[in-house]
């Protein structure tokens, strides 16, 4: 276990900071904007987690766990030197990504059959998975653009991939199992 003995360290007051591997990169990095943002859909879930109960609740806390795996994952680049660190390194894995699959399946038979494309909204929780899942897709579009350009686990993408899926069937639940979504009207405002 780390211990954290001060949380400011200045190292960063320059406008770089440290990776998993210990290099040293621009704040603005697209690793670091993806790993980033993975934190901050972590902290989305967190919100959603406010209006969550049982089950619901603790798969979001099992996805919260996961997310600092994906992040923990995307800021070490050196795929290839693993094996000589000093800490194991945590890599997503297919199993994580089988989990959420499964979950998916579940809530689909939950659910009403879709008709409409649907607005985000209904109850709390519903609102809250939809921001979790718009939030999930930015740092999935982030990391797709860095897989072209740098080494990253495949299973990282599949995840965040899964993960907006996971959050709409989720909000789907949430609004009665489909029964209370939001639809969408096309044309309503003319």
């Amino acid at each position: 276990m780390v211990v954290l003995n001060k949380i400011y360290t200045k190292t960063g007051d320059a406008g770089e900071t440290a990776l998993g591997n210990g290099s040293r990169v621009a704040k603005h990095s697209l690793r670091v904007t993806s790993y980033g943002t993975v934190d901050e859909t972590n902290a989305t879930v967190g919100l959603a987690r406010l209006h969550a109960t049982g089950e619901m609740d603790a798969q979001l806390a099992m996805i919260q766990n996961d997310l600092f795996d994906l992040g923990a994952d995307l800021c070490r680049p050196d795929m290839e030197k693993d094996g000589d660190s000093e800490y194991p390194v945590l890599r997503m894995t297919d199993a994580q990504v089988e989990r959420l699959e499964g979950q998916i399946d579940a809530m689909t038979k939950e659910v009403e059959p879709l008709r409409s494309f649907i607005l985000p909204g209904g109850s709390a929780l519903a609102a809250y998975l939809h921001l979790c899942r718009t939030v999930s897709r930015r740092a999935e579009r982030l990391t797709v653009e860095l897989a072209t350009m740098e080494s990253v686990n495949p299973a990282a993408v599949k995840y965040l991939n899964r993960l907006s899926d996971w959050c709409f069937q989720a909000s789907r639940i949430a609004n009665n199992n489909g029964k209370d979504d939001v639809l969408w009207v096309p044309g309503a405002n003319r």
